[in-house]
């Protein structure tokens, strides 16, 4: 069972997936990045480059190895590690990521990250309350999508598993599903404005 595709890892740290096409990598990334580090007490949050997301138009992609250098460009700090396995296993979908991973790392505790606005659109992710059942969730706050966010069906879905704010650190210990909304400074940029030459 191959796990030399994967970032080093000691058993039982703390593990942060933070998945997206990063097209381009921005401050924006680097924010939720740090932001989970902070808040969940992470030892290394991994940046999973996708080879591109069902969900998205994959016309405006640019090539995996530029996403992979830009990523490590923008994220320069030594806690935050970018990957790219998900292209080399042939893998497309989140779900099948955190199988994969949970059948090779079962000694880290993973906690899968997201913006929120992506959990506004979860529910139409390709096995959704499985990704909820593999492991537990942080969702970052993002300008414009704190209300519409918690509305969502998979926040309606799930509000039973939610964790105050104060017990985010707990988070990684948790068994799924459990999920935590971090609040906070929050960063108003994205990879479609920056691809448009539009400010935040």
């Amino acid at each position: 069972m191959r796990t030399d595709l994967l970032p080093p890892a000691a058993p039982g740290q703390r593990i942060g997936l933070y998945g997206g096409s990063f097209n381009p990598a921005h401050a924006g990334h680097l924010h939720v990045g740090r932001t989970a580090l902070r808040r969940l007490r992470l030892d290394r949050v991994w940046w999973l480059v996708t080879p591109g997301n069902p969900l998205k138009d994959l016309g405006e992609l640019a090539p995996l190895s530029a996403r992979i250098a830009e990523a490590r460009r923008v994220g320069a700090d030594p806690r935050i590690v970018v990957t790219g396995f998900e292209a080399e296993i042939g893998i497309r979908y989140t779900v099948d990521t955190l199988r994969w991973l949970r059948r090779r790392r079962p000694d880290l505790r993973f906690v899968w990250i997201m913006g929120a606005d992506s959990l506004g659109s979860f529910h139409r992710w390709r096995h959704y309350e499985a990704i909820a059942a593999l492991m537990p969730i942080a969702v970052i706050d993002r300008p414009g999508h704190t209300l519409t966010a918690i509305a969502a069906r998979a926040a309606q879905r799930y509000a039973a598993a939610r964790l105050p704010e104060a017990e985010a650190p707990t988070l990684p210990s948790r068994k799924p599903p459990a999920w935590v909304f971090l609040h906070g400074p929050r960063s108003a940029l994205s990879s479609t404005a920056l691809r448009e030459g539009r400010s935040p």
